[in-house]
């Protein structure tokens, strides 16, 4: 995004308008985070925004400032609809294919807003009028702090918005642990801090709000851990049957696949997940060094993301999919 990009954004917003964003379907830290941390810098332009996430979030990040204003689309279809159609300007932050919003895909696609895309994703897709794509980032929230300083907006940050940031940057580096972070990463986390960020809050808010329930479900997890040693990957799975067995609520299995990561000499993980609701099963990879798990998403699993983090899913069921992968696994060199 260049200066007649930011020139062009602030004369938009030199009145007031509806302002629609949107994260990512399955929302994480980052995509949560880096909304309303949009929707606060906003509100205190003058505008009128909304943050729509495509379904619920976690209840893990229900603690964000204003997570109780989020409209989810999925619940109320068509009173979303006409809140999205009277939209001026439409942000979405943290992907780059309208896709992985769902069902929402197709009301968004019909829009006539200006549409402002914010994203650290490989590969953007080509709707928006202005976009903010750059995959040096380590999260959407790094991205979302420099377009409001690109703005000239810097004196607009405060707790508020800044506490939203930190959350989003937090949860995609790893608690600062990733490649991704670097020493800006550290510079812009120094600067939300003595903003008044509450770094420790936010991180307790985040990881240690766990169920008996999670904790038995992640247990289930690591006992069905499996390793191919000689190609230094490790995957494991959980079925419809013990999600339902466990009392699974969505963002219990957050974070449970960088556990087979952890594994010494272990370079590929992939987690499989079956949610009988959408008869769908989620994959997540994770990797180390140059191994490219988004590549691997997009050729065989109809996913994406970064190459050490990606997603994928597959329509065909638990174990044909696990026999897929390891089918593959066999035949690549790792």
């Amino acid at each position: 995004m260049n200066e007649r990009d930011f020139q062009e954004i602030n004369a938009l917003l030199a009145s007031p308008k509806n302002i629609a964003i949107i994260p990512h379907r399955s929302p994480d830290g980052d995509a949560m985070g880096s909304t309303l941390g949009l929707y606060h810098f906003l509100k205190k332009l003058g505008q009128k925004p909304v943050v729509i996430a495509p379904n619920e979030f976690p209840d893990f990040l229900a603690w964000l400032p204003s997570s109780e204003t989020v409209k989810i689309f999925e619940k109320d279809k068509e009173a979303v609809s006409e809140i999205l159609e009277k939209a001026d300007i439409v942000f979405t932050l943290d992907f780059n294919a309208l896709h992985r919003t769902g069902e929402m895909e197709h009301t968004l696609a019909r829009l006539k807003a200006t549409f402002i895309m914010i994203d650290h994703h490989q590969k953007p897709d080509d709707y928006a009028t202005y976009t903010f794509s750059n995959t040096s980032y380590g999260s959407t929230c790094e991205m979302v702090y420099d377009f409001i300083l690109g703005l000239g907006k810097a004196d607009l940050l405060d707790k508020t918005i800044a506490t939203c940031i930190y959350c989003g940057i937090m949860t995609d580096s790893g608690s600062f642990r990733f490649p991704s972070t670097t020493s800006k990463t550290h510079r812009i986390v120094a600067d939300l801090i003595d903003l008044g960020v509450e770094n420790g809050y936010i991180h307790n808010s985040v990881y240690d709000s766990n169920t008996y329930n999670s904790l038995q479900l992640l247990g289930r997890a690591l006992q069905n851990l499996k390793i191919i040693p000689n190609k230094k990957t490790s995957y494991t799975s959980l079925s419809a049957q013990e999600l339902e067995d466990f009392r699974y609520v969505k963002g219990d299995t957050e974070g449970i696949v960088n556990y087979g990561l952890s594994l010494k000499g272990i370079v590929m993980t992939a987690i499989f997940i079956e949610h009988k609701d959408e008869n769908i099963i989620k994959i997540s990879f994770r990797s180390k060094g140059d191994v490219d798990v988004n590549q691997f998403a997009r050729e065989h699993f109809n996913g994406g993301g970064h190459i050490n983090a990606a997603g994928g899913k597959s329509l065909t069921s638990l174990q044909e999919t696990i026999h897929k992968f390891e089918g593959l696994i066999s035949q690549i060199s790792i």
